[in-house]
């Protein structure tokens, strides 16, 4: 059975790295003593080493070893011998390209569909919508396709901000952009707020955590979902 967390954020203001979802993660990693993590979207400042050994001593308080990707000869074997998986945030545009060099797209999406729990924070949460067009992320490098994992029929915008009417700046909201987005695409996109996240169990996809997520449709008026909604109609 397909089973994922997708997450807007990793660490929401004054906590610890997945701390505010290590209650959900007894259970979802329940059976797996070893996560793979996959740490390709940090482009630099930390490298795939520290940024593992980071998720490792934050997964301590329930039990779990981490072993990077990066250590194995094969990724995409490593993805089809793992018995769950998280993959973290940074840039997409540097996630989706290391993903595509490393041949990792296929095996992800066959382990996601056999059953292996998949977690993704911001980037890792961003890949899988349809595309990655709706990251908030600059292009710093240019992966092969903007096609992502598609195991939602929609796509995420993660860290989704509302806009601040006390603020003087007067650049483009995330509300602006992704109509600028429907201008060209039709396909629905997922505001996530940070501290939220869709849980997706098979064909359940349903909005967890302490906030509303906004819901962006092609040609509609974008509207508010409460905590608990489902979403498996939205496509």
């Amino acid at each position: 059975m397909k089973h994922l967390i997708i997450a807007s954020t990793s660490t929401i203001y004054g906590g610890k790295p997945l701390e505010y979802l290590l209650d959900e993660l007894v259970d979802f990693y329940k059976g797996a003593d070893e996560i793979l993590f996959i740490p390709y979207a940090r482009p630099g400042g930390i490298s795939h080493d520290d940024y593992t050994n980071k998720i490792a001593i934050a997964l301590e308080p329930i039990g779990k070893n981490v072993r990077g990707i990066h250590e194995f000869e094969s990724p995409a074997k490593a993805i089809e011998q793992a018995k769950a998986i998280y993959v973290g945030g940074g840039n997409t545009f540097v996630l989706v390209s290391q993903l595509y060099k490393n041949n990792c797209l296929t095996a992800l999406k066959t382990a996601v569909y056999n059953g292996t729990p998949y977690l993704g924070t911001s980037a890792g949460s961003n890949v899988c919508g349809l595309t990655m067009h709706t990251t908030n992320d600059m292009p710093i490098v240019y992966p092969p396709s903007f096609k992502t994992l598609g195991l939602v029929p929609f796509n995420i915008n993660p860290h989704y901000l509302d806009p601040n009417t006390d603020s003087t700046h007067m650049g483009e909201t995330r509300e602006t952009r992704i109509k600028e987005f429907h201008k060209f695409n039709t396909q629905p996109v997922v505001g996530l707020r940070e501290g939220s996240w869709l849980e997706v169990k098979d064909d359940s996809i349903q909005l967890k955590g302490i906030f509303n997520a906004r819901i962006f449709e092609y040609n509609t008026e974008a509207y508010e979902i409460e905590a608990t909604t489902h979403l498996n109609e939205l496509k």
